[in-house]
């Protein structure tokens, strides 16, 4: 049987700012797309989130459907509509969001009828994958709740597997955020955390909140330096991988999340940390290449060799 995964949290109606100041439209959302990459590398994942019932919500799910994202299930609440965000990219592909979305559908997937059968449908799945932007949606009932979700996969033999992607403005209470991002760690078996966002959360002691999970989980620090790199540790195994060299820097849009999504494909696939990393690199490299969060299927990277054989870890 196919390992099945299930990526939560939020997609959002995208404008792009253009050079001459036009926007472009489109729809993303951070573990949207590492789905779309998953599905792309030929995972079965399904997104789990929460729309409305409004023309931008119905072209969300034929796009995804396009992909060969699984959207059974994706709830639909009358009335409501998706979030909207707004992306700046300076002269760097440095980018900058600015954000529309507290009423969003998204925020009520843990709430209101309907969420009782998401999360016994969540307890189901091999692999469930969540984000601190995930986290930021929910309030604390809904945290709880998602955490409940994951200690009910772990208990069928799946596994939980969280993203820092720590966005400031998402906490206004960054007490909060800490406390909500540490018992995530804690309650995750494979950590991608990036020392940026540790730093921006805890300061100069940011890496060791996550490096006191070393030993009983699964984590990739991804660091800055030149050339970019990842610190692996699974095991006893702790290794750095860094980045080969990219030809253009275009937008870092989705580089984190294409890179998660090509990991764990490559891990799914029994693949060796370091190999997995290696693969994310390459999705990462061709994502920054492009404008916006998804490169046409043509810009893909062959990463078959890695994916089509191996056994599960």
């Amino acid at each position: 049987m196919a390992t099945r995964v299930a990526c939560i949290g939020e997609c959002m109606m995208e404008l792009s700012e253009r050079p001459d100041g036009s926007l472009l439209r489109g729809y993303g959302g951070d573990t949207l797309n590492t789905a779309l990459y998953l599905a792309r590398l030929g995972v079965a994942v399904d997104y789990v989130t929460a729309l409305g019932d409004d023309p931008w919500s119905e072209a969300m799910l034929a796009a995804w459907d396009a992909e060969g994202i699984g959207t059974g299930q994706v709830r639909r609440l009358p009335g409501r509509m998706p979030g909207l965000y707004i992306i700046r990219t300076d002269e760097k592909g440095e980018r900058s969001f600015h954000y529309w979305r507290d009423s969003a559908a998204a925020r009520d997937l843990f709430s209101g009828p309907g969420a009782a059968e998401t999360r016994d449908a969540l307890a189901g799945y091999d692999l469930v994958y969540a984000s601190g932007i995930s986290l930021s949606l929910y309030g604390e009932a809904g945290r709880a709740a998602l955490a409940e979700t994951g200690r009910a996969v772990q208990a069928k033999g799946g596994r939980v597997a969280f993203d820092t992607n720590y966005r400031p403005r998402g906490w206004p209470d960054k007490g909060k955020a800490q406390a909500a991002f540490r018992e995530a760690m804690a309650a995750s078996d494979l950590i991608f955390a990036s020392v940026e966002d540790l730093d921006w959360l805890y300061g100069r002691d940011g890496e060791d909140e996550v490096l006191r999970h070393h030993g009983r989980c699964e984590i990739v620090l991804k660091g800055g330096g030149s050339p970019p790199s990842v610190r692996v540790l699974a095991g006893t195994e702790d290794v750095t991988v860094p980045a080969p060299p990219v030809d253009a820097i275009v937008d870092t849009t989705a580089a984190g999340d294409s890179f998660a999504a090509a990991y764990m494909a490559a891990r799914l696939a029994g693949r060796p940390p370091a190999e997995a990393a290696s693969c994310g690199h390459r999705l990462a490299g061709a994502v920054i290449g492009h404008r916006g969060a998804v490169i046409p299927r043509s810009a893909m990277p062959d990463l078959s060799p890695h994916l089509n054989s191996g056994r599960k870890p």
